[in-house]
């Protein structure tokens, strides 16, 4: 009996050793981290209002209008009704005018005349009488460089004067006619205007 119970104890020890390691086990084992992703941030870019829109076209169409006449000018052979693309009312007409005289006289520009500042001085979205000319105009400044731009006659001769400043200020006036139909692409430069201010720094 003796041995008996010694046995049963023993073996009751055994067992409650193994349970309690199982136990030590099963505790001391962690689960890995949960892992979390960082929430996507998504920003709405701020839309545009009809003022901005409207100074971002005028802008690209006074660029244009540079670009125009300095083909016009350069190449005679361009037909000049590639202006009605880029001016209108009184400034269409003045470039017209300009441009036959020159091609009359046998004349030629070299080089371009070039942007080297450019800033909008404001906005008008009046549409409210396109016939009596009320409509939408982006008034804009810019100070135009031609240091790098000569006009020759048919013999390539320079007539360009001595004192010709190389730089100066215009303001210009950009004008929608169309703006009902069209209020981004029927911009036109409509009018120029020379201002008395000191000249910018040649364009890069």
């Amino acid at each position: 009996m003796t041995i008996t119970r010694g046995v049963r104890a023993f073996a009751t020890a055994a067992l409650l050793l193994v349970a309690l390691a199982a136990c030590s086990e099963d505790g001391g084992a962690t689960a890995p981290p949960a892992t979390t992703s960082a929430p996507v941030v998504t920003t709405t870019p701020t839309p545009l209002t009809e003022s901005q829109v409207a100074s971002a076209a005028a802008e690209a169409k006074l660029r244009e209008f540079y670009e125009t006449l300095n083909l016009l000018r350069q190449d005679a052979a361009r037909p000049i009704s590639e202006l009605k693309s880029v001016a209108i009312s009184v400034e269409l007409t003045a470039q017209q005018h300009l441009v036959r005289s020159e091609r009359r006289k046998g004349r030629r520009q070299v080089g371009n005349s070039q942007i080297a500042e450019l800033k909008v001085q404001s906005v008008s979205l009046d549409n409210s009488d396109p016939k009596a000319g009320k409509v939408p105009a982006v008034f804009i400044d810019v100070c135009w460089d031609v240091s790098n731009v000569d006009v020759v006659d048919k013999n390539g001769r320079s007539v360009v004067v001595a004192n010709r400043p190389d730089a100066g200020w215009t303001r210009y006036t950009v004008s929608n006619y169309r703006y009902a139909r069209d209020p981004s692409g029927a911009w036109r430069v409509s009018g120029g205007e020379d201002l008395k201010k000191a000249p910018c720094s040649p364009a890069a």
